[in-house]
């Protein structure tokens, strides 16, 4: 059932609107003595969730024991600094924290069928679905998810049923997801509502997890013509109605259209944020459909230090480098460790330009021999900067300090940038 559905592209949905929204959904519900909250973790802190987590915490916990689980899924904890930017108010004790490959629960497989289906014959194995132990052992009374739908590269766009079956599911799911939407091609996946990965986390949803209370909890999120960020719509639900609902939503205000390629793109990734190329590598998923043949994506991450945050995908990522789909996929075939970690084969795979276009990568914590060792030309972040006018720089198009043209882009978490040719209707 639906719970509500708020929004339009013109819409700027106030803290006090959004609470509003939020105590009614609570009062619909009734008395609840357990209550498990799924909110994104630090890399989604612009989603607009942290708000509502808060809301929901200090609604809830007045009678009711509220226990927070964020959706890590790969990612690496988040820091008590996180933890109070993000959620703040809410004590550190009521946190706890995802392991992707220990204290899971087994809900059942998906087939190998299903997955040829879906993929077009292109892979063909079955995925154990597991989700982290406390969605299941904690008697909850409701799972509230809370996210953000945005674009996304492996699913089409973010959330809903991915936030619980990726951001707390297990290696399997999180490896074999990955890798059936990178061989099912990222450009026609990208802002998509529709796509081999949400078909198969749908199957999921309707087969293992239609025991689990779960409300969904979903902001849309854009810049208005001042260059806010606001929120543009949330949807609520209890199945995957207020997911489609958003994603029209999304669709019309976090695609960034554009008439012609962009032959030069200046990508800047903000240091509280981005801290491995396995995040700031949003800066090529999100502009690969808008890059020109033969053009240059330069990317600026001051606080980029590693390649992947998990330490296992780390040293795969300095092993293979990201050097396309054709390479990468005979490096599975001939490599067991690369076999065993596919969803660090998705990533090197989504990286890559497939030799279309340069790649500039401007990392502040990593060495020049390090970011060609993975295949990227290297640049020094603070002369790219300054040559890029980054203090100064707007999104969109900008001169630089040399006298050229750049496509600027402050925050490509934020949406998705791509030709008009890409999408003559939205679906």
């Amino acid at each position: 059932m639906m719970r509500f559905a708020e929004g339009s592209p013109e819409t700027e949905i106030t803290p006090e609107r959004a609470d509003s929204l939020v105590e009614g959904m609570l009062a619909a519900m009734g008395p609840m003595s357990r209550v498990l909250l799924v909110p994104p973790d630090f890399t989604r802190f612009h989603s607009g969730a942290g708000e509502l987590t808060v809301m929901l915490y200090e609604r809830l916990a007045l009678g009711a024991h509220v226990e927070i689980l964020p959706a890590l899924g790969t990612h690496s904890p988040m820091t008590v600094s996180q933890l109070d930017k993000m959620y703040p108010r809410i004590p550190h004790s009521a946190f706890r924290v995802h392991d992707w490959r220990s204290n899971l629960s087994h809900l059942g497989d998906v087939p190998g069928d299903f997955i040829r289906k879906v993929s077009e014959g292109r892979v063909d194995y079955s995925i154990h679905c597991e989700v982290d132990g406390l969605l299941t052992s904690g008697n909850w009374d409701r799972i509230i998810s809370i996210g953000q739908l945005v674009p996304h590269e492996v699913i089409g766009i973010a959330n809903q049923n991915k936030n619980i079956l990726v951001g707390t599911g297990g290696k399997d799911i999180i490896d074999k997801t990955h890798f059936l939407g990178a061989v099912c091609n990222m450009e026609k996946i990208m802002g998509r509502a529709k796509s081999p990965v949400r078909d198969t986390l749908n199957y999921m949803a309707d087969h293992f997890l239609k025991d689990l209370p779960i409300t969904w909890l979903l902001t849309v999120r854009a810049k208005n013509a001042g260059g806010k960020l606001v929120t543009r719509g949330l949807f609520a639900g209890d199945d995957n109605e207020c997911y489609l609902e958003g994603a029209k939503l999304c669709q019309q205000v976090n695609l960034d259209l554009l008439d012609k390629p962009l032959r030069r793109a200046v990508v800047y990734l903000d240091p509280a944020e981005f801290k491995s190329t396995w995040l700031g590598n949003k800066a090529i998923y999100r502009t690969r459909l808008a890059m020109a043949d033969d053009g240059e994506l330069i990317v600026i991450g001051p606080g980029v230090k590693e390649f992947g945050e998990d330490p296992a995908i780390d040293a795969l990522i300095r092993k293979y480098g990201y050097h396309g789909t054709e390479h990468t996929l005979k490096c599975v075939k001939e490599n067991d460790d690369l076999a065993g970690g596919l969803s660090a084969a998705a990533h090197l795979i989504h990286g890559s330009s497939e030799g279309r276009f340069r790649i500039v990568w401007c990392a502040g914590g990593l060495t020049k021999q390090e970011i060609e060792g993975v295949g990227y030309e290297w640049g020094e972040a603070a002369d790219m900067a300054r040559l890029y006018n980054i203090d100064s720089a707007r999104d969109g198009l900008n001169q630089g300090t040399d006298g050229e043209p750049f496509f600027y882009i402050s925050n490509p978490a934020l949406g998705l940038w791509a030709l008009k040719s890409h999408f003559p209707k939205s679906g």
